[in-house]
């Protein structure tokens, strides 16, 4: 069964969609090669993919350690109040904080975890007492510092 926002997409969209996301700088023509599709037919399903919202938009995916940013953590948050005002606040806020890659709201003991970026431990240390815990909607944080990557992708499953 279909979620109402989901796009049904055939054999040819999937074989586009796994390029694009080896390669989003693909021309036109390499990707109407790669997925045997003349480069108008290639064009006007790239296209469709794009106004649908499937492709959401094309990135250059940088490596943190290179510029500098030698520190990545999950931060769980947990509010000391709950309500739709509040939820609101905090998402308000915490998406003004740059170093906060990523906020997701859970099930569990938290009720939000963050995917955060830093120069170093102190500078993780400020950014958590200093913004996170003077947040007057915070009432905990707990962080775990990613150590050793095993795998990260953009790459999502687009069956074939």
């Amino acid at each position: 069964m279909k979620n109402s926002q989901e796009v049904e997409l055939d054999r040819q969209d999937a074989r586009l969609l796994q390029a694009l996301q080896e390669n989003g700088r693909l021309s036109n023509v390499e990707l109407s090669e790669l997925v045997h599709l003349s480069p108008s037919q290639c064009q006007r399903r790239r296209q469709k993919l794009e106004e649908l919202g499937v492709v959401q938009k094309y990135v250059a995916h940088l490596d943190p350690e290179k510029i500098g940013l030698h520190v990545t953590a999950l931060i769980n948050i947990t509010l000391d109040r709950h309500g739709e005002r509040i939820a609101e606040e905090f998402r308000h806020t915490i998406v003004h904080y740059p170093q906060v890659l990523e906020c997701w709201s859970v099930t569990g003991d938290a009720d939000y975890v963050l995917k955060v970026v830093a120069t170093d431990l102190k500078s993780l240390s400020d950014f958590m007492m200093y913004q996170l815990l003077n947040l007057k909607m915070v009432s905990n944080i707990r962080s775990n510092i990613l150590l050793d990557q095993l795998k990260c992708t953009t790459v999502l499953p687009v069956e074939l």
